[in-house]
């Protein structure tokens, strides 16, 4: 397992679609591609979703194959894990997904102001602990963080099995004055989704997703946007 972990390690600093910001010093500096994804990286003037902690980059990969208007990049801390997403990526010629090897803490460091239009959280660690509040992937501090860089209007996405943090979510959502366009705790069963134009809502499962919904965890589903 370790040896096949450096070996992915070792492939991701040879894909052309993953970037890396990982910085242990104190002083960290903003990352080249700050400023310029959709002019060097995307080569084109579509609308830029990142998705936070993705894992395998299995929605990074399923919205870029349904959504060829847009451009996806995927952010996740663990480049074993980005690596299948990036390879399957390369594979298929996927020019429209790329991925980002970063903590989401400096997310500022490798996004302008106004550069992003859209953000999917899906899935993140729930961090039941009061004490860890505070690193929930919708926890006011990185929300003022995302608002730094979301264009005006640009819509923030959370799914979810943790019904705890989708409530927790909706109150911190209420708490900033946030406009909340929607949201359900049960995803599948609301009709009202259906209507949302959202392709990638419903149609696309990650392998967590599945898990959950095999063992009959209902999916919770935000949208909203920080004024």
């Amino acid at each position: 397992m370790a040896k096949r972990k450096l070996e992915r390690f070792a492939a991701i600093e040879t894909f052309s679609n993953v970037f890396q910001h990982v910085q242990t010093s104190q002083q960290i500096s903003d990352l080249e591609q700050k400023g310029q994804w959709k002019e060097f990286v995307f080569t084109n003037e579509n609308p830029l979703v990142l998705e936070l902690g993705c894992g395998k980059g299995e929605y990074t990969v399923g919205m870029s194959r349904a959504e060829k208007n847009k451009n996806f990049l995927g952010l996740d801390l663990k480049g074993n894990r980005i690596w299948r997403g990036a390879k399957t990526a390369l594979d298929e010629g996927i020019n429209n997904a790329a991925f980002l090897r970063c903590r989401i803490e400096n997310i500022e460091k490798a996004f302008e102001k106004n550069e992003v239009d859209e953000i999917w959280i899906t899935f993140p660690d729930p961090q039941p602990q009061k004490t860890r509040e505070r690193k929930r992937l919708t926890a006011p501090g990185f929300l003022n963080r995302y608002k730094n860089i979301l264009k005006p209007n640009g819509k923030i996405h959370l799914k979810t099995d943790s019904f705890s943090l989708y409530t927790y979510t909706l109150e911190v959502i209420k708490e900033m004055g946030a406009e909340l366009i929607y949201e359900t705790s049960d995803l599948y069963n609301s009709i009202v989704a259906n209507s949302l134009n959202e392709p990638s809502l419903k149609t696309i499962q990650t392998h967590y997703e599945n898990l959950f919904a095999s063992k009959g965890f209902k999916i919770c589903y935000i949208q909203f946007k920080i004024s």
